[in-house]
């Protein structure tokens, strides 16, 4: 089993145990004290620091990617809106003399 599943896996194992016993108090101060002893290990710790650092770093990178994509995404949606509505006017009957054609967000202009 790598790492990264161990440490989820046991923790939600102790968990389960500790909210599925009937074994009193005893075992459930036994069980603190294995978890206690669990989140104090350093290597533990460093896991969790290192786990921490990387979504950080994960979340940066997702980020600058988005904005970088944005303009074109913006661009590429308004030159199809553009396309749409020159087809849109291309055909005879759609818009009625009496109403005005809808906004780019469907709603009617007021008047």
């Amino acid at each position: 089993m790598q790492m990264r599943y161990r440490v989820p896996f046991f923790a939600g194992l102790a968990i389960g145990y500790v909210f599925g016993t009937r074994a009193g108090r005893e075992r459930y101060e036994q069980m603190r004290k294995i978890v206690r002893r669990v989140v104090e290990n350093p290597t533990v710790q460093q896991a969790a620091r290192t786990t921490g650092t990387k979504a950080t770093e994960l979340t940066k990178t997702a980020g600058q990617k988005a904005a970088e994509r944005m303009p074109k995404i913006t661009e590429t949606a308004k030159s199809s809106a553009s396309r749409v509505r020159g087809q849109l006017d291309r055909i005879p009957g759609l818009h009625s003399s009496e109403t005005e054609p809808a906004a780019a967000n469907g709603d009617r202009p007021t008047d």
